[in-house]
């Protein structure tokens, strides 16, 4: 039977499952497919907070939200039009993200006394009225993944470790999309293990089959391909943007890149994809703590290495003092704060904005540190590049900002070439017989960078306050307050070498300015969208340069009658922007280890909630 195909501009799916379940590998096939035919896309995976939490469970609940669009796609949306739940738990925490109207997709085997007594249900929701308004696809997964296995000699528990490729199979055919691509990944993964190759083939083409064989759909959905500028794609999560973006720094700086760290959640994979990268200089050191990774980087970047360090909130507390050290020693080295909830351990996988102050201000005594911040995951490889940049060209320690929303995230990223690449010039001092001064400056304030082994340029090293241009060890007062001054002013000047701050998205000036950093940016974007097609005068500028802020921001703030600093943190930027500024810009915070909706800021800019 041949079925009608309704075109959709966008599309917002939840898998949902046990750890277990393979969600977050359905969820990455499903997106790469659907960036592979050309759709713009963003994705949200939302891992359980505990290692081992009970199956079955709301805690073990894993998620992964996926935006898919013939559209420009900023964020992988509020509520989602398709939810596949594949037990009651899943079922339970999700049905509120469903709009109404929406398609539920249900294994009905995870819906048996058992789960639905973990889940806290009394009465079965496929049973009551939990449904009436939704569209319910309700298929026994389990069931039909054994039967396709039945001939395999395979074991239940291997059998029932498939039932993901069942779901995706179901919807490759409900979304016209190709299988081959899947099929190749399958391949990959299990290369040498031609028994688990043809079992999760086979399970794909049964969940096809299914869907097109029974009589659950009357038509088929297809969403065209989106209008992407010219170039090469590839799908790109943001840790592993940030990984390319070193990589980036470091070849067109002519420096070999060291990378010191201790793994941390949610930051552990940019170790990982840098690791794989051995054959453009890359060295990868995973050291025993925190700060025997921080005194590694400082140990690189005295010896002419672009070192690099990254953890998140918790780590860099344990890192601050090396900090001190790295800003004291003016040594080009970066260090990545991939953000999550706090304090101390807080919510490992969930995510925050948290860290700002004290990405500016946590280091003991005047430690002035420059921070960028990403605002997206392909944003993530441009971004680190230039704080790669800003550290080597102005020899100083930089902190390079992004969050668990950012990092486990994914968007289609255009490969840059690399001549449109800004020129990165380590300032080496030269070999002479000179007599060698290493703290002498030029007009931007930097010092040159000597390494060990130059001719003449040996000097003192350490903590202790240093001489101005000698670099000898100072207890004068006099001289400490000026090396303090003029370190504040050299991450200062820097703001003479960013670019101007632009109107992001909106009006240039009027009645209301959206102010943001980070994550923020495509719920905002949406956000302010909506209401100037509402007719509200309405402005965004999103800051990636947040330490020094750009020149012109306080001309563009100026343009506007007030200003709405949306966070998720209590109130951190907004500080920043009341103190730069003095002017009574509001507040508006979620601390909840999950993103802002469209609907809470156009609620905000509206004027429909109380602001702090």
């Amino acid at each position: 039977m041949i079925k009608e195909i309704e075109e959709k501009r966008e599309v917002t799916i939840v898998f949902a499952g046990d750890s277990g379940d393979g969600i977050q590998l359905t969820g990455t096939q499903f997106t790469n497919t659907n960036a592979l035919f050309g759709n713009d896309i963003a994705t949200f995976p939302n891992f359980p907070a505990e290692i081992r939490a009970p199956q079955g469970t709301v805690a073990g609940v894993s998620g992964f939200q996926l935006k898919f669009g013939s559209v420009e796609v900023a964020t992988p949306g509020d509520v989602c039009d398709v939810l596949v739940a594949m037990n009651a738990a899943a079922f339970k925490v999700n049905l509120p993200r469903l709009k109404k109207n929406g398609t539920v997709i249900v294994n009905i085997d995870g819906f048996n006394a058992r789960n639905l007594k973990l889940a806290g249900y009394e009465v079965s929701p496929l049973e009551d009225s939990t449904l009436a308004d939704y569209r319910s696809i309700q298929i026994d997964i389990t069931k039909m993944t054994r039967a396709a296995l039945e001939d395999s000699g395979m074991g239940k528990k291997e059998i029932d470790r498939s039932r993901n490729m069942f779901v995706l199979g179901f919807l490759y055919y409900m979304y016209n999309r190709n299988l081959k691509g899947t099929e190749e990944f399958i391949k990959q993964k299990f290369a040498g293990k031609d028994d688990l190759i043809d079992a999760n083939i086979k399970v794909l083409h049964a969940g096809y089959n299914y869907a097109d064989t029974s009589e659950i759909f009357t038509s088929r959905y297809n969403v065209k391909a989106a209008q992407l500028d010219k170039g090469e794609y590839r799908n790109i999560m943001g840790n592993q943007a940030t990984a390319m973006g070193l990589i980036a720094a470091a070849q067109k700086s002519g420096l070999d890149l060291f990378y010191g760290t201790y793994p941390i959640t949610p930051a552990s994979d940019i170790l990982h994809e840098l690791a794989k990268h051995k054959n453009f200089g890359v060295r990868t050191f995973q050291a025993e703590d925190e700060i025997a990774a921080i005194a590694s980087v400082i140990g690189a970047s005295f010896g002419g290495k672009l070192g690099v360090t990254a953890s998140s909130g918790p780590g860099i507390a344990l890192k601050g003092e090396a900090m001190g050290l790295g800003v004291m020693l003016e040594l080009p080295m970066l260090i990545i704060n991939v953000q999550r909830g706090g304090p101390s351990t807080g919510l490992p996988t969930k995510t925050e904005q948290a860290d700002l102050l004290q990405a500016i201000y946590g280091r003991n005594g005047e430690a002035p540190m420059p921070v960028i911040a990403a605002a997206s995951p392909s944003d993530c490889f441009s971004m680190v590049y230039e704080a790669c940049r800003i550290s080597i060209e102005h020899m100083t320690p930089v902190m390079f900002l992004t969050d668990g929303y950012i990092a486990n995230g994914s968007e289609p990223w255009k490969f840059p070439n690399s001549n449109d690449l800004l020129e990165i010039k380590p300032k080496f001092a030269v070999e002479n017989n000179q007599n060698y001064l290493p703290y002498k400056r030029d007009e931007m304030l930097v010092r040159e960078w000597a390494i060990p082994g130059m001719a003449g340029k040996e000097h003192r090293i350490g903590g202790l306050e240093k001489e101005i241009d000698t670099g000898n060890v100072s207890y004068d007062p006099e001289n400490h307050e000026k090396m303090v001054k003029i370190r504040q002013a050299k991450v200062d000047k820097i703001a003479e070498d960013i670019p101007l701050q632009n109107i992001n998205n909106g009006d240039k000036e009027g009645e209301v300015l959206v102010l943001s950093w980070g994550s923020t940016y495509g719920v905002i974007k949406n956000a302010v969208k909506e209401c100037k097609e509402e007719g509200l005068s309405v402005g965004h500028v999103h800051l990636r340069y947040i330490n020094p802020l750009p020149k012109n921001l306080g001309e563009l703030i100026k343009g506007f009658k007030k200003v709405i600093v949306p966070e998720m943190n209590n109130g951190q930027l907004v500080k920043i922007i009341r103190d730069k500024f003095l002017v009574d810009a509001k507040a508006i915070n979620k601390i909840k280890g999950i993103p802002f909706s469209t609907a809470e800021i156009v609620s905000a800019i509206k004027g429909e909630e109380e602001l702090v």
